[in-house]
C-alpha cells in the first residue's frame, strides 16, 4: 500500500451543494464531533454500503443503531470474544461508516477462559438453544403482529368508563408505539445471540486450515461448509414449487399476463385454479414476508404486500420450465464438490490432526446454517411486520393532516414520532388543534430535499488513514476489505478494462453487464446477463436463474451474496470497490470467480 496516500477526513469531506444541514436529521451520537476530532481522525472508517447502501431517512437509522449496538454487546459483554469488541459507527453525508474496535493485546488472555465458558456452553448445546431461539423469535413476531393502531375516537368508549379502566385511547396508542420499538430492539438482541458464534466457529476452522495448509484457497475452505439446506432459500423454493404446480394443473397461461390481482382472478376461473390458489395462499405465511431489499429500510418492498414481485419470478420460472430448462439449485453437485474437497484435505493430515480437523469442521457445519437462516427470521419476517405496523401508524398521522404523504413519518426520527403522537393525543384530549400539521410538512420537505441531494453523491469508500495491513478477520470475511482492495480504492489502477476483487464463488462466465443500483431495477435483468451492483441482497436469489455471474463493489468470502452465489452455482467476484460505477450497461464481461478477476472485453 502506498504509505503516504490516505482517504479524506470526515471533517474535510463536505456535503454536496443543497444538502447543507444534513446533520440535523440524525442524533448527536451518530455524528463526527469536532470536540473529539483528533481521536476520530485517528481511526480508519469504511463505508458499510453492503448493509446500508442508501442515505438514511431519520427513522430508518433505528436499524443501524439496534443492529450494530447489539452486535457489539455480544462480542464485548456477552461472550467476551478475546480479540474483538464491537464496531464503532457514524453517519456522514447520510451514509454509515464503521471502525472495528480491537481488544487491547494485554487484555486478550484474561478474556479467553470467560469466552470458553460462555461460548463453549452454546457450542455444546447448540441444537437445544437454537430450538429455544426459534420459539423466542416467533413469539416476538406474534407480539408485533398483535399491535394495532387506530385513529383516536370521538370519545372514550363508554365501556371503559363504566368498567373503571381509568385510561384513554392515547395511553394505548403511545404504549403500542413504545412496545413496537422495544420489540424491534428485542429482535436485534436475538439476531446476534448466535450469529457472532457462528462466524467464530467458521473462523476457527478457517485459521486451523490456514495453519496446516498456508496456500489453501479461501474458496476451498468455504466449499467445505457449503451445500446446506437453509430457510433463507425457502421463499425461492416455494416459488419454484408453485411454478411447477401451475404447469401440472394447467393454470400457467392464466398467470402470464396482467397485474397480480388480474392474474389471480383469472386463475380462480379455470380448472385446477382453486388448488393452485390454495397452495399460493399457504406459501405466503410466512415465506412471503420476504423483501427484495435487505429489510433495513422503510422503503423495502415485501412480497406479501406487493404480490406482483413473487408472481413476476413465477412467470420467469414457468418460461424456463416450458423451454425444458431446470430451475432447481444444483444441490447434489455442490454437495459432491464439498465432500470431494473435504476428503482430499483430510487425507493430507496426520492421524493426530485429522480428528481435530473433523471436530472443527463438524462444529462449523453445525453452526453455519444459522449464519443464513437468521436472515429470513430477522431481516425479512420480523422487519416485514415492524415496517408494516409503522406504516399503519404513519397513515393515521397522515389522515390527521400531519404529513402530505402516507409514509412521511419516516422522515422523523423515532423520538420525534413520539412527540408527534403526543401532540395528536394532546389536541384530542383538550379539544383543540394539533400543531403538527403546520409544523411537520415544512420540516419534511426540507429533509426530503437534503436526502435527495445526498443520494446524488456516492459515498467515499473509506475515511482517514488506512492501516498498513488489514488483519481483522471479520472485516476481511464479511466486507471483503483487504489491504489490496484499499490500495485499489486509493490509486484506482491503470488498466480500466480489468477489475479485481474477492474470488467469492468459482466458475468462469461471459455475458453482457446489467448494472443494478436498487431492487426496483431487478425486473430489467435479461437472460444471460451478468449482474453488477454495489451490493446484492441474498433475497435476489430468484433472479439467479437468469444471470450468468455476479460482480459487486463490496462483500467478502462469507458475505450473504457470496454464500448465495455458491449455493446457486454461480461465479461471483465481490469487493471490487467500483465495478458498478466503472462498468456500463451492455458491456461484455468475462468474470473469473476463481481468481477474482473481471475483464471488460467489449
Amino acid at each position: 500500500m502506498t504509505s503516504h496516500m490516505k482517504f479524506p477526513s470526515p471533517y474535510d469531506l463536505k456535503a454536496p451543494k443543497g444538502a447543507e444541514g444534513w446533520e440535523e436529521l440524525y442524533p448527536y451520537y451518530l455524528l463526527f464531533n469536532d470536540k473529539i476530532r483528533a481521536k476520530e481522525e485517528g481511526k480508519f472508517w469504511f463505508c458499510d454500503s453492503q448493509h446500508w447502501p442508501s442515505p438514511f431517512k431519520p427513522f430508518d437509522t433505528i436499524t443501524v443503531e439496534f443492529a450494530v449496538k447489539c452486535l457489539g454487546q455480544y462480542n464485548t459483554r456477552h461472550y467476551l470474544i478475546p480479540p474483538a469488541n464491537g464496531v464503532d459507527y457514524r453517519i456522514h453525508n447520510g451514509y454509515c461508516y464503521m471502525s472495528p474496535l480491537a481488544v487491547a493485546p494485554e487484555n486478550i488472555a484474561a478474556r479467553v477462559p470467560q469466552f470458553m465458558d460462555r461460548a463453549g456452553h452454546y457450542f455444546q448445546n447448540w441444537a437445544s438453544l437454537l430450538d429455544n431461539w426459534m420459539v423466542k423469535v416467533k413469539a416476538n413476531i406474534a407480539d408485533m403482529e398483535a399491535i394495532h393502531f387506530e385513529p383516536l375516537p370521538e370519545v372514550v368508549p363508554v365501556e371503559w368508563v363504566k368498567d373503571g379502566v381509568g385510561l384513554d385511547n392515547t395511553y394505548f396508542m403511545m404504549e403500542s408505539y413504545d412496545r413496537a420499538i422495544q420489540l424491534l430492539y428485542k429482535t436485534w438482541q436475538y439476531h446476534f445471540e448466535f450469529l457472532n458464534l457462528g462466524y467464530a466457529a467458521y473462523l476457527d476452522f478457517f485459521g486451523f486450515l490456514k495453519e496446516q495448509f498456508p496456500t489453501i484457497p479461501d474458496q476451498a475452505i468455504a466449499k467445505m461448509v457449503q451445500g446446506v439446506d437453509v430457510d433463507l432459500f425457502r421463499p425461492d423454493d416455494e416459488l419454484k414449487k408453485l411454478s411447477k404446480l401451475a404447469l401440472k394443473l394447467g393454470v400457467a397461461d392464466a398467470l402470464k399476463t396482467g397485474t397480480a390481482d388480474e392474474a389471480l382472478a383469472r386463475v380462480a376461473t379455470v380448472s385446477g385454479g382453486k388448488e393452485w390458489l390454495d397452495a399460493w395462499k399457504a406459501a405466503q405465511d410466512p415465506w412471503f414476508n420476504f423483501t427484495s431489499g435487505n429489510g433495513f429500510y422503510s422503503t423495502d418492498k415485501y412480497w406479501i404486500e406487493h404480490l406482483d414481485i413473487p408472481l413476476g419470478y413465477i412467470r420467469d420460472y414457468i418460461a424456463k420450465l416450458e423451454k425444458g430448462e431446470t430451475i432447481d439449485r444444483p444441490t447434489e453437485k455442490i454437495a459432491a464438490e464439498r465432500d470431494r474437497i473435504t476428503a482430499e484435505y483430510a487425507e493430507l493430515l496426520s492421524d493426530e490432526l485429522r480428528p481435530v480437523f473433523e471436530g472443527k469442521l463438524g462444529l462449523a457445519r453445525a453452526v453455519f446454517p444459522y449464519v443464513e437462516n437468521h436472515n429470513f427470521y430477522i431481516e425479512h419476517w420480523s422487519m416485514s411486520v415492524f415496517w408494516r405496523k409503522m406504516r399503519e401508524l404513519s397513515a393515521i398521522l397522515h389522515g390527521q393532516g400531519f404529513f402530505e404523504n402516507a409514509d412521511d413519518m419516516f422522515f422523523l426520527n423515532r423520538q420525534e414520532v413520539r412527540d408527534a403522537l403526543f401532540d395528536y393525543g394532546n389536541a384530542w384530549a383538550v379539544g383543540g388543534e394539533p400543531i403538527g400539521p403546520v409544523y411537520w410538512p415544512e420540516v419534511i420537505a426540507k429533509r426530503k430535499a437534503i436526502l435527495s441531494t445526498l443520494a446524488t453523491q456516492p459515498p467515499q469508500p473509506a475515511l482517514n488513514n488506512p492501516p498498513e495491513v488489514i488483519t481483522e478477520p471479520f472485516t476481511i470475511m464479511l466486507w471483503g476489505i483487504t489491504s489490496e482492495s484499499i490500495a485499489r480504492w486509493l490509486d484506482g489502477g491503470s488498466d480500466k478494462s480489468k477489475l479485481t476483487g474477492m474470488a467469492a464463488s468459482p466458475g468462469i462466465a461471459e455475458g453482457r453487464a446489467r448494472v443494478i443500483r436498487s431492487a426496483d431495477e431487478l425486473n430489467l435483468i435479461q437472460d444471460g446477463e451478468i449482474l453488477v451492483a454495489p451490493v446484492t441482497a441474498p433475497s435476489w436469489a430468484p433472479v439467479f436463474g437468469k444471470i450468468k455471474a455476479t460482480v459487486t463493489d463490496i462483500g467478502g468470502m462469507m458475505s450473504h451474496a457470496a454464500i448465495v452465489c455458491r449455493e446457486y452455482g454461480l461465479p461471483a467476484v465481490t469487493g471490487t470497490g467500483n465495478a458498478s460505477s466503472t462498468i456500463k450497461n451492455g458491456q461484455m464481461l468475462r468474470v473469473d470467480g476463481a481468481t477474482g478477476e473481471v475483464r471488460i472485453i467489449g
